[in-house]
Order: C-alpha cells, then sequence, then structure tokens
C-alpha cells in the first residue's frame, strides 16, 4: 500500500513535469496571431509547484540546514518596534507585501514592447534559480546575524573594503528604487481624484486594523482582516461618488508635483511609527487584496480563455520601442527585475522581516514561496498587458514626447508600426474605465489597470468597469506604497548601520534622534529622484527606470555575491554554485547594460548623449517653451544618473573582487574573517 501511494506520488509529479514543459513549449514555439492565455498559467504553475516542490526543499535540508530549534532575533532581541515575535502568516503576509511593489507589475507591462515571450521566459526562470534562492539565503544569513542588513553582513564577513562597497552602494541604489515607487504611484493618481481617493484612503484603514488588533481584538486577525477588506472595497466605490462630487473631485485632484510632496510626506511618517501600527498590518491587509485579485484574475482566465493579442517578438527588440529605447538583450532583463530577481528584496530579506520570524522553519516559505508567488503576479500582470489590442497598449504606455502631444498624431505613427488604433476608439476606452484621457499614461500602471478591467469586465459585466479600472490602480497602488514604507524603513536601517560604524548610539534602533535624522536623509534622498521623475516632460520613466533596473540587478548582484562569500567560508564550496550561478549573470547583464547606457549615441539609450542632445537644442533655441524651462534640470539629471551608473558597477566589482578573494583565501586554508553567525541560543517553548 505505502508503495502505491510513492508511486502514485511519483506519477503525478512526472505528469506535472509533462504539462508544465508542454506548456513552456506551447509558448515558445507558437508564431500564430494570438495564443491563449491559460498557456502561461499553466506553465507558471507546473514550473513553480516543482521547483518549490523539490528544489525549495534541497535547498533548506542540504545547503542552509535550517534548524527549528534555534532561537530568532525577533525572539532574542524582542522591544516591540522593530523586533516583534510574529504569527507566520502575518510575516509571509508582510514580506510578500514588501517585496511586491512596481516591480511585478510594471516591469513586464514595460517589457511587453519586445512581445511576451522573452518576458515570460525570463519571469519563470529567473525567479525559481535566482529570485527565490537570493530572497531564501538572504532571509536565512541575516537571520542567524542579528537581523543585520545586507551591507553590515558584507562588511562583516567579506571585510571593510568590499563591506564598504556594499553598504554604499546598497544604499544608494535603494534610494533610487523607492524614488521609481513613489513615480509610479504618482503618474496612476495624477488628475485621477477616484484614484487619489482610494489611495489615500488605505492609510487610515491600515492603522484601523492595526489598532484593533494590538487593543480591541488582540489575536483576533480573521476579525481584523474581514473588517480591514471591507473596508478597502468601500473605498474604491467611495472613490467613485469623490469623482461625481464636485467639491470633492476638487479636493483630490492634483498635479504630479503635489502629489510628489504628499508621497514624500507619508514616507517619512510610516518609517517612524511602530511598525504594529501601519507597516505589519498594511501589508497584511495588502496581501489579502493581492492574493484575492490574483485568484480572481486567474479564475476570470480560466473561465474566458483570453487571447494574447501581443505577438511573441515586437520589431522593437532592435532597441526602437518608445516606451523605453534599448534592445532585448540586456534590457529585458533589467526591465523585469521584481518577478524574476530582485536586489531589493535583499534589503527586505535582511531588514524587516527577519526581525519578525519566530522560527527558522518558515524561512523556506516566507523567502523561496514569497518570491514564488511575486513571480505569479508578473505573470499576471504579462497576461494582463497583453491581451490589450497591440495599438491600445502602445498609446497608453509611449510617451507624448515620442508620439506626438495631439490625439491624432499620436494613433497616427502607431498605427504606422503595425498596430491600428483610433482617436474614437481611446475615447471611448477612458469613457468606460471612468478616466478623461488615457492617452500617455506612462509608467506602466494604467494599462495594466485597464487589461485587468477589461479581464474583469468581460468575466462579470462590462458595465462596472470604471469600478474594475479603480480597483485595479487601488491593487497596485497598495502594492507600491507597501513596498514604500518597508523600503523607507530598511533605508533607515542601512543609514543607521552605517552610522554606527563611526558613532555606535546611531546604530541603536530605538533611540529616537537617530531614528528621526536618518528617515528624514533616506526620505530627502529619495524624494529629490522623484521629484526629477514627475518634472520630466517624457513622464520619467525613459529616465528612470533604467536606472532602476540597473541598480535593483546590480544590488542583487551584490547580494548573491554576499551569500556566496558566506556559503564558501562556512566550508559549503561544493553549494556555492547555487549563488554563483545567477551572480555571473547578472554580472554579465548589469555591465553590458551600464555600458550601454553610458557610451550609446542614441539619446533614448545614452545618459550622456541625451545630455548634450538636450544642451545642444537649449542653446540653439529651438525648445518648446515649456521644456526650455526644465530643460537645464533635466540635462544635470541626465548627467548625474550617468555617474550614478558608474559608481554602481565600479562598487558591484569592488564587492565581487573582494569576495572572490575571500573565497580564494578560504579555499587554501588562509586567515579570513570570522563568521558573524550568532552562537546557538535554543528557542523557548
Amino acid at each position: 500500500m505505502m508503495m502505491q501511494s510513492k508511486l502514485m506520488k511519483k506519477l503525478i509529479w512526472v505528469l506535472i513535469a509533462i504539462l508544465g514543459a508542454s506548456a513552456v513549449g506551447g509558448i515558445a514555439l507558437n508564431r500564430g496571431e494570438s495564443i491563449n492565455a491559460l498557456w502561461f498559467v499553466t506553465a507558471a504553475l507546473c514550473i513553480y509547484a516543482i521547483a518549490y516542490r523539490f528544489y525549495s526543499a534541497w535547498l533548506a535540508a542540504k545547503v542552509l540546514v535550517l534548524d527549528e530549534t534555534r532561537a530568532t532575533p525577533a525572539e532574542r532581541l524582542e522591544n516591540g518596534r522593530d523586533f516583534i515575535p510574529t504569527n507566520k502568516w502575518i510575516v509571509f503576509g508582510h514580506h510578500f507585501a514588501a517585496i511586491a511593489g512596481p516591480g511585478p507589475l510594471v516591469g513586464p507591462t514595460l517589457a511587453a514592447q519586445f512581445g511576451y515571450l522573452p518576458g515570460t521566459l525570463w519571469i519563470l526562470f529567473g525567479a525559481v534559480l535566482g529570485g527565490c534562492v537570493q530572497d531564501m539565503v538572504i532571509l536565512f544569513m541575516s537571520t542567524r546575524r542579528n537581523g543585520r542588513s545586507l551591507g553590515q553582513m558584507a562588511r562583516d564577513e567579506i571585510g571593510p573594503i568590499g563591506g564598504a562597497a556594499a553598504l554604499i552602494g546598497t544604499f544608494a541604489i535603494m534610494i533610487i528604487l523607492i524614488a521609481v515607487l513613489g513615480l509610479v504611484v504618482v503618474n496612476a493618481m495624477k488628475h485621477s481624484p477616484w484614484a487619489t481617493s482610494t489611495v489615500a484612503a488605505t492609510i487610515p484603514i491600515a492603522m484601523i486594523v492595526g489598532l484593533y488588533m494590538r487593543h480591541f481584538r488582540v489575536g483576533k486577525v480573521l476579525e481584523a482582516s474581514a473588517l480591514g477588506v471591507a473596508l478597502l472595497l468601500l473605498a474604491v466605490v467611495a472613490g467613485g461618488w469623490v469623482d461625481h462630487s464636485p467639491w470633492l473631485n476638487a479636493i483630490f485632484d492634483h498635479e504630479g508635483l503635489t502629489l510628489a510632496w504628499w508621497v514624500i510626506a507619508y514616507g517619512f511618517a510610516a518609517a517612524i511609527m511602530p511598525v504594529w501600527l501601519l507597516l505589519a498590518p498594511r501589508d497584511y491587509l495588502s496581501t489579502f487584496m493581492k492574493l484575492g485579485t490574483i485568484i480572481l484574475l486567474t479564475l476570470a482566465i480560466f473561465a474566458l480563455h483570453p487571447e494574447v493579442k501581443m505577438p511573441a517578438l515586437t520589431q522593437f527588440v532592435d532597441g526602437t520601442g518608445p516606451i523605453f529605447g534599448g534592445k532585448l538583450f540586456p534590457f529585458v532583463f533589467i526591465t523585469i527585475a521584481c518577478g524574476a530577481i530582485s536586489g531589493f528584496h535583499a534589503l527586505i530579506s535582511s531588514g524587516t522581516t527577519p526581525k519578525l520570524l519566530t522560527n527558522e522553519r518558515d524561512i523556506r516559505m516566507i523567502g523561496y514561496g514569497g518570491m514564488l508567488l511575486e513571480s505569479f503576479v508578473a505573470i499576471m500582470a504579462l497576461i494582463a498587458a497583453t491581451v490589450l489590442e497591440p495599438g491600445v497598449f502602445f498609446a497608453i504606455n509611449s510617451p507624448a514626447g515620442v508620439v506626438g502631444k495631439e490625439a491624432a498624431d499620436a494613433v497616427a505613427l502607431i498605427s504606422s508600426w503595425g498596430f491600428p488604433v483610433t482617436v474614437e476608439q481611446m475615447q471611448t476606452l477612458a469613457t468606460q474605465m471612468g478616466e478623461s484621457t488615457l492617452f500617455a499614461r506612462t509608467g506602466g500602471a494604467p494599462s495594466l489597470a485597464v487589461g485587468m478591467a477589461s479581464i474583469f469586465g468581460s468575466a462579470f459585466g462590462n458595465g462596472m468597469l470604471a469600478m474594475w479600472y479603480h480597483f485595479a490602480i487601488m491593487f497596485e497602488a497598495i502594492f507600491i506604497l507597501t513596498t514604500l514604507d518597508a523600503g523607507t524603513r530598511v533605508g533607515r536601517f542601512m543609514l543607521q548601520d552605517m552610522l554606527g560604524n563611526i558613532w555606535p548610539k546611531m546604530a541603536d534602533t530605538s533611540w529616537w534622534p537617530s531614528v528621526l535624522m536618518t528617515s528624514a536623509l533616506v526620505v530627502a534622498g529619495w524624494g529629490y529622484f522623484l521629484y526629477i521623475g514627475v518634472i520630466d516632460p517624457n513622464g520619467g520613466v525613459n529616465i528612470l527606470w533604467p536606472l532602476f533596473g540597473i541598480a535593483n540587478q546590480m544590488l542583487a548582484a551584490i547580494a548573491l555575491s554576499v551569500g556566496t562569500g558566506i556559503l564558501i567560508k562556512s566550508g559549503k564550496l561544493k553549494f556555492a554554485w547555487v549563488t554563483g550561478a545567477p551572480l555571473v549573470w547578472l554580472v554579465v547583464i548589469t555591465s553590458t547594460a551600464a555600458f550601454e547606457k553610458l557610451t550609446s549615441a542614441d539619446i533614448r539609450v545614452g545618459f550622456f548623449a541625451a545630455a548634450n542632445d538636450m544642451a545642444t537644442k537649449l542653446a540653439a533655441g529651438v525648445l518648446p517653451p515649456e521644456k526650455a524651462a526644465v530643460a537645464p534640470q533635466l540635462i544635470f539629471n541626465q548627467h548625474l544618473d550617468a555617474w550614478l551608473t558608474i559608481c554602481f558597477v565600479v562598487l558591484l566589482w569592488v564587492v565581487v573582487l573582494d569576495m572572490l578573494r575571500i573565497a580564494v583565501q578560504s579555499y587554501f586554508g588562509k586567515p579570513v574573517l570570522p563568521s558573524s553567525e550568532v552562537p546557538y541560543q535554543a528557542r523557548v517553548s
């Protein structure tokens, strides 16, 4: 009987493997007019199931050797604000919500300009072999080291040179990442009272839930969750009332710059609040909404069998795409970061999450499983974007500076690419979605919301398209804001660690002067780059997203360098390929992308080329007045982006080379820095 049971299990996994391989093959080989979206869902679910069941279990048992009897930092260092033993599902919710920011939503949407095939393959295989491994390994190593930040672990384990480079690099990159998060949410809310009011409502709702669980109904997680979800849905409905009320409409209808200031203020407040008041309940609620929405979207896809209308490959693989400049290689691998592999995740895995864990056995579920779930979100985002008519997709995502400010000019150019679209078609769509226009709504969020609304509308009724659209905007915004506030808090931890090397008191996360000062510095840093993006006449995406992608993947390379170095020092050289293989790939793609961004003569790719072109036009007086007014700032920003890229490349290679030095010394038995792993201490039952 037992033999039969084992045989049946093996047979099931063989069938899952065959089904997954068939689905991937169908996606890769299809060259018809369209392909059913069910192929994408099937491929993803099969690959994720196999990876989690076998690869993550092997990592947990053989490579990391998780020990559920060992006390975690949350238990040993509990302080009521940052170190708090927390229910594993709430920690999972926090971790997933914090890592799943705009990347898995926006990146696949933007990369769809290359076609559906490159993004799909990178999301699937990049996640199971790279992203999930990074998240799980760094979470484990930080948990074993009192929840130390990535940069501090590099300093402690690799040495002062590589450690200093990692500390500076991770902090600087973090600033860029958070700025892009803010830019995406600002672009989604700009001149949209419905979206703005709904997003604003999520903040007090999260605080109500936090107070409810902390003081009124302690431990009643399901009650609080039901209350929070009900209030979030009410906020979406109320947003419609706001949109149709003249005086409320005026209150929530703002320019991008005004919204940017509000986002900056929110980021500072969120970073200094106790984690139980806003961060944890918001993340937990966000997870409910995210999972619920993704499940609903999956069910709708199974019911409707929608056709993916974007071709497998477009003509823009040559780098001439309207959404962002750059060829398929290497830019698809940096445009899609979260969802495949993202350095930002390493900051969460070595920031807030290890300070909440109550048992090491949960590292597999939270680290590897959380990343798999995010990857599935990316697949859903890719489907939602590519089920749109390609002409509609490009009309929404192409900046006015590329396709023209007038609707007639934009549709004429887009149609000439072989993707027909009309002004009337776009006007009708905007009316259905409850928006004044959908032209040049850059950033990826609006087109994703349109795609999601179209699927939901087809499944549950087209009469509620506007409601579905703004529900999707809220869905995306809570993704983004949860990552923004978690990222700001992690940035504060990182800055405190760095300053603590000079003045130990600054490293005390409970000392209010340090908390306030470091939070203000972090917010001021990313706030400046958010300002850069908001004033950019091309919507900010073309100038910031490539820098975001390069920085993000360089951060992942730094994280994998630290992980590889620690594995080798720990006597696990035979397992070093686990982190070493994705490390090599990331070093190649990031170095290549950085080289192109610095040397390309194409003004839509090269930072210096774009700056020189604008300077020439400004001097010749051929720029329109609105562009001429911001041209000096934009020229400075392009130069700043270029020099930041140079700094990031240098810092990355310093870390990699220092890690290799440590690896060689360890291999030949020469002295290396001692392990900073905290000695074993048994859990208190």
